[in-house]
């Protein structure tokens, strides 16, 4: 007996989806290994502005588009979200029409695999994927605090200290004769005891 392809075998995709403030910025992340636990593929991608469900729901079609684009027939997908889990295997009804819209792509999807079995888990057996999630929103945030986001919260402040204006230069007047060489000023100049003074002549 021959042993069967790698594609022939499943595959087991860990998928989880998370928004800050649902709706909020959002993203999913998926973790695909082998049955034996081989580690195949870690993907994930920031979703901007949704909610919980919808980033739920866009993880899960990223597992099953790459279950088929990698020639995998058998997957079986483990989510923490109970909803998720409960609406594609028909125990709960979709009455979102936006979630209406991924489920029927998913469905879709899903009809083309050879086994499909989708499992809810609490958030705890589903940690890596939660991980990778949250780090694909992390570095979109961080992409976005550029330096003029970064100061939005703190604007700059111009600096009120006052400036002390120069003090303007006193000046003194006083005649002055020459004799042999030597001026004589015509009374006392008004300069302190010691202060040097610069005197500019001019002839009359």
């Amino acid at each position: 007996m021959t042993n069967p392809s790698a594609q022939s075998e499943q595959i087991i995709a860990h998928v989880d989806g998370g928004s800050r403030g649902n709706p909020g910025p959002a993203a999913y992340a998926v973790v695909v290994s082998t049955a034996g636990g081989n580690h195949l593929a870690s993907l994930s991608k920031y979703l901007g502005h949704t909610t919980n469900n919808v980033a739920e729901y866009e993880g899960l079609l990223a597992a099953l588009n790459y279950a088929l684009e990698h020639g995998h027939h058998r997957l079986r997908v483990i989510t923490d979200s109970e909803l998720m889990a409960r609406q594609i295997d028909g125990q709960y009804k979709v009455k979102n029409p936006n979630l209406k819209v991924l489920y029927d792509r998913a469905r879709k999807l899903i009809a083309q695999f050879d086994t499909f079995r989708i499992e809810h888990v609490r958030r705890e057996h589903n940690r890596e994927a939660d991980r990778l999630a949250n780090e694909a929103m992390d570095t979109a945030e961080r992409q976005k605090k550029t330096p003029q986001a970064q100061t939005a919260g703190h604007p700059h402040r111009e600096s009120k200290t006052k400036s002390t204006p120069a003090t303007p230069s006193k000046l003194l007047h006083s005649a002055a004769t020459s004799r042999q060489g030597v001026l004589q000023f015509g009374g006392s100049l008004p300069s302190g005891e010691g202060e040097q003074v610069n005197l500019k002549i001019e002839r009359k």
